[in-house]
């Protein structure tokens, strides 16, 4: 399965303790605003629906490039999921989900440690089958906050909304928010503690779901990239609606460039 293969990468370069990351790289590792190209494989494994008692899977392909525009520096994030959800008739399907896009404007702040973005995100329904994706154009907007003035723990959140604007007529619209808040606190030699969780609220249903999650990070510098590789069990203290994440691991193998 997706999760067990992407799991046994993590788990290996979590062991591996080479020369510590400098400090400033750790701190940056997990900034979604950094002046930088990153290439991430994120993968969130939820182990029980809400409603169902069944699990799904989300493979998150990420790419992330700062670009001059407007007068301003923005960041562009893309990110193109493999899910793997459960059917009503049994089973699962497995297929490309939408792609989700967001172009972040990044103020000037007056402080190089506290970034602060805003700007507008497209959904494109690029499911590969009905059952893993949308079929809807959604429009929004995102607003993305890291605090790294201190230098042992940084802090910030991914707010998002959007709505949909076209698509098959015979598809659930789309009205959903999602705030990240994290915490990231720094132990030394690149090794870190994070919380993550992603709430979400259904504007159109009123479903929601609020995990907490309580993981663990290291950071290795290289001559090419700094890699950032993390597990977080994650558990949902608030759900309400079918179909929502009651836990779940939130891991990953980031690059920064």
């Amino acid at each position: 399965m997706q999760w067990k293969i992407g799991a046994g990468l993590i788990v290996a370069l979590l062991i591996a303790n080479p020369a510590g990351a400098q400090s400033d790289a750790a701190a940056q590792a997990n900034n979604p605003l950094a002046n930088t190209k990153a290439l991430n494989f994120q993968n969130q494994y939820t182990g029980e629906l809400s409603g169902t008692d069944r699990a799904a899977n989300q493979l998150f392909l990420r790419y992330a490039q700062p670009f001059s525009a407007f007068g301003g520096q923005w960041l562009m994030r893309a990110t193109l999921p493999v899910n793997t959800f459960p059917q009503a008739s049994g089973g699962d399907e497995t297929g490309l989900g939408d792609l989700n896009a967001f172009a972040a404007y990044l103020f000037d702040t007056g402080n190089p440690a506290i970034s602060f973005g805003v700007g507008p995100q497209v959904t494109i329904p690029t499911a590969t089958d009905d059952a893993v994706g949308s079929e809807k154009w959604s429009l929004g907007l995102a607003n993305v906050l890291f605090n790294a003035t201190n230098p042992r723990f940084q802090w910030g959140y991914l707010l998002t909304w959007q709505t949909s604007v076209a698509g098959e007529d015979d598809r659930a619209d789309v009205n959903i928010g999602a705030f990240q808040p994290f915490g990231i606190y720094q132990l030394g030699q690149g090794w870190y503690l994070r919380s993550t969780g992603t709430w979400t609220y259904d504007f159109e249903t009123d479903s929601y779901a609020v995990p907490v999650g309580l993981g663990v990070g290291k950071v290795i510098q290289t001559d090419r990239a700094i890699i950032n590789a993390f597990v977080e069990p994650q558990y949902s203290v608030a759900t309400d609606g079918d179909g929502q994440p009651e836990w779940g691991i939130f891991a990953g193998l980031n690059f920064q460039f």
